[in-house]
């Protein structure tokens, strides 16, 4: 279809992969952020199978692998610190070490993919969309702050808590299924001086890691935790934080340390693990891509995977359509089974979650056209 001008709701992984492509179409994308400034922030992702295709045509494969985490291993502990097992064929960010996956932070993933776009798409950060009104020709849209305008797609790259599913589709809860469990995750001082290493501690219904950042530069917590009837929502930081500190104290190991590092860590993300499952992610000139059309848990560690791939894709198949009808039904067609084995990836036993053979399955379950 002839290109037009496109907004791109949200500058994650999803939106500046589509936000990337879409401009390499002859799209005129506007990409528009809640966030004031590009994330910082967030835990170590993995780029697999198909998606390092999709990265090598953005021409920045070799990039993604300088920067990627470079583990070592990784240590499990008991609550007094002792150690009671260390691993250095595998993590439990990353998996396997030796092969051609990439780990790296996810907010080093966005600022190359930021710079990579550069100008060719505008960007708009501390706003969000308010209300879209879509006919036969295009969508209107108002924003928070700024004026309403008028774009001819619109991209909900939004996240799980979409707001422009919402607007779309209908209420989160249509389409969220909670898995059962919440995380967290903050950057700290690497104050134990972890060397390319992760430290982790379990206990029957938590997982405490803490795992060295950007060349031991830093560290990141993760916190994982079994879902309770008081877990506060995505919305309220200070209790978030208020509620951590109460259930993880008395953990032992470092964790005193980690939660006084939380109290004033910039990057402090909270929230629950769900998958979403919808039966369409697009209604007239309005589509999904990422989480917000199919959300697959860090429980599956293959988001950023359908991400990258996701925003090639739809680019790709809106590219050869006559209409964005057919551009976007061909790209969940396309997408869909990708989907599905990413997905039941967050929900399968733990021993088969880990099989390399199984993961790599998933990994590989599209094949990359040359659009």
């Amino acid at each position: 279809m002839k290109a037009g001008n496109v907004l791109v709701s949200g500058a994650g992984v999803a939106g500046l992969s589509a936000a990337y492509w879409l401009a390499r179409r002859g799209w005129r994308v506007t990409v528009v952020e809640r966030a004031p400034a590009p994330r910082a922030g967030g835990q170590a992702i993995d780029i697999r199978g198909s998606a390092l295709e999709v990265v090598d045509r953005m021409g920045l494969l070799d990039r993604v692998r300088r920067a990627r985490t470079a583990l070592r291993g990784m240590s499990v502990v008991d609550a007094d610190g002792v150690e009671l097992s260390r691993d250095t064929e595998a993590t439990l960010t990353g998996g396997v070490i030796d092969n051609d996956d990439v780990e790296l932070m996810r907010d080093d993933l966005g600022t190359i993919l930021i710079e990579a776009i550069g100008s060719s798409a505008e960007f708009v950060f501390g706003d969000s969309v308010a209300t879209l009104t879509q006919d036969a020709d295009g969508v209107m849209v108002t924003f928070e702050h700024a004026g309403p305008r008028r774009f001819d797609l619109v991209i909900g790259a939004d996240g799980a808590h979409s707001r422009v599913r919402a607007l779309a589709f209908g209420p989160e809860a249509r389409f969220s299924h909670p898995l059962g469990r919440h995380i967290a995750i903050f950057t700290a001082e690497n104050f134990l001086r972890l060397d390319y290493w992760q430290t982790c501690l379990r206990t029957e219904d938590r997982l405490i890691v803490l795992m060295s950042a950007r060349h031991n530069t830093e560290a990141r917590v993760l916190l994982n935790f079994r879902s309770t009837p008081d877990t506060p929502d995505h919305r309220d930081v200070q209790r978030q934080k208020e509620f951590l500190a109460a259930h993880f104290a008395g953990a032992g190991w470092e964790v005193p340390r980690m939660l006084k590092a939380m109290w004033r860590a910039p990057d402090f993300y909270f929230d629950q693990m769900c998958q979403i499952r919808m039966d369409d992610w697009w209604t007239g000139r309005i589509a999904l891509v990422g989480d917000a059309a199919h959300c697959a848990s860090p429980m599956a560690g293959q988001g950023t995977s359908l991400a990258l791939v996701g925003g090639y894709v739809l680019a790709g198949e809106l590219a050869a359509a006559a209409d964005p009808r057919a551009g976007f039904g061909s790209y969940q067609r396309e997408m869909a089974g990708y989907v599905a084995a990413n997905q039941a990836l967050a929900t399968q036993e733990r021993g088969a979650q880990a099989n390399l053979a199984v993961r790599t399955a998933a990994a590989n379950a599209i094949t990359v056209k040359d659009y």
